[in-house]
């Protein structure tokens, strides 16, 4: 009787061993297209044996517990490609916006003429056409329609040169804001990962590592924090991760220890600075979607800005100098206009007065065939020029310039996707469920189960045939 009963125990204790086991396998597949999930297994033990006038016997399967199979060192490296990811599709993102802000398509191949590097609707075309119209009052000083015309040459490029500046600075705004939203969202990551962290090492007391689905959850929040700022976790005794940064130092920056958030994140508009920790400390980060948009709007959206500022000084200081030579019977642009986003025709020049030479007789065209020439002078910021070369050759400089930067981000993107690629391939592979696997154990599971089964069945039968015999000699 005492083996019947030793069996039937062991068989209800390996029924709910592999109940356990069914159920891992059944979520596991559940869970087949997560990509923060990590595979489940459960761990089978024996629950012992003890000893009975036949001899030893096994008290049964259990279940000891469910594990994940889960790689730090490859769960740092998926939030690493993550954070460069994310820093160039950023910047790729901020540079298209710039090259719409521009007005023309920008190519990185080098060229020498704005005119190559432009479309009609570009600054580059518009400079062109301003020379080109004082070129016309040179050939055609009294003509009244030619001087209209240069005046709204003028008027087109200047008007390009303020839009395009403006532009530019939308772009810039709207980076500004977005970084202002990562650190927003940063902080809210950070403090749901304290609070996981607390529950975990709550659940984990005396069972480390078996709050499976809160480590899920927490290495969701870890990657998404991954992609807007670089972070390094390290997973304590308790169970908790201890995230941190850097800063210019390389010193490491906590941010979350424990169940608490050391130091929020703040961004400084102004310096274009991100801190954090305590006492907060300037970061120096290096990739993420944050430096992404700040490296885009400081680095080579503000360099355009720069150059078309340039551009528009050289080119008011030197008309003026031409079309006002002693500096006294007027300026063609407002003197104090010298920036992209200020350059303007002067309000005193009209078609009625606007000059082809400076009090030279009716034909004289000294003025404009000047002017006109310029658009071969060659400048030198070593001379105390405001531009390197000539109007056309800068500016199409600028844009090559732009251009290749950009092609290099997105050539950065593509690499980046491709490392990005293999590296959660190669943590699918070790964490990732597999579905051929899974249902071969699945039917594994189920067939133990039904055998389990089977066997409480018989002993069942057996007791019951034993009972019923011994009710029978009795009476």
């Amino acid at each position: 009787m005492s083996g019947l009963y030793s069996t039937l125990n062991a068989s209800v204790t390996s029924l709910n061993a592999q109940s356990v086991a069914i159920d891992t396998t059944g979520k596991n597949l559940a869970n087949v297209n997560s990509s923060t999930y990590s595979r489940e297994v459960v761990n089978f033990g024996s629950l012992g044996t003890v000893v009975t006038p036949t001899g030893p016997e096994s008290t049964g399967l259990t279940a000891l517990g469910v594990e994940q199979i889960r790689s730090s060192v490859l769960d740092q490296q998926v939030m690493s490609a993550d954070s460069q990811a994310s820093y160039y599709t950023t910047q790729q993102s901020a540079y298209q916006q710039a090259q719409a802000g521009l007005g023309q398509t920008v190519s990185s191949a080098d060229s020498t003429s704005a005119t190559q590097a432009s479309t009609d609707s570009g600054v580059g075309a518009a400079l062109d056409d301003l020379f080109n119209a004082f070129q016309s009052l040179a050939a055609n000083p009294t003509d009244t329609g030619t001087r209209q015309a240069l005046l709204q040459s003028a008027s087109i490029l200047t008007d390009r040169l303020q839009s395009t500046d403006a532009n530019l600075a939308q772009v810039q705004s709207g980076l500004n804001s977005q970084v202002t939203g990562d650190v927003t969202s940063a902080n809210g990551l950070l403090t749901s990962i304290a609070q996981l962290n607390g529950q975990i090492s709550r659940l984990e007391v005396g069972n480390p590592g078996s709050a499976v689905d809160l480590r899920d959850q927490r290495q969701a929040d870890l990657e998404q924090l991954a992609a807007i700022m670089p972070i390094k976790s390290v997973e304590q005794a308790n169970g908790t991760d201890q995230i941190s940064s850097v800063d210019g130092s390389g010193n490491s920056v906590t941010l979350v220890s424990n169940a608490t958030v050391t130091g929020a994140l703040t961004f400084n508009s102004t310096t274009s600075q991100i801190s954090a920790g305590s006492p907060s400390t300037v970061l120096a980060l290096s990739s993420g979607s944050i430096q992404g948009a700040l490296d885009a709007s400081t680095g080579g959206i503000q360099t355009l800005r720069d150059n078309l500022n340039s551009l528009a000084n050289q080119l008011v200081t030197s008309v003026n100098a031409v079309y006002n030579p002693t500096g006294t019977t007027g300026n063609f642009f407002t003197s104090t206009g010298t920036t992209a986003a200020t350059i303007s025709i002067d309000p005193t020049v009209t078609a009625a007065n606007l000059k082809a030479s400076d009090g030279g007789p009716s034909g004289d065209n000294t003025v404009a065939l000047g002017i006109a020439n310029l658009a071969n002078q060659t400048f030198s910021t070593a001379g105390s020029d405001k531009i390197d070369g000539t109007f056309d050759s800068f500016y199409a400089g600028t844009v090559s310039g732009f251009g290749q930067t950009l092609s290099g981000v997105n050539s950065q993107v593509a690499d980046q996707n491709s490392i990005q690629t293999i590296v959660t391939n190669q943590r699918d592979a070790v964490s990732g469920v597999n579905l051929d696997e899974e249902m071969a154990n699945l039917l594994k599971y189920q067939r133990s189960y039904q055998a389990s089964a089977q066997v409480f069945q018989t002993v069942d039968s057996l007791l019951d045939t034993v009972i019923t015999t011994l009710g029978t000699i009795t009476s």
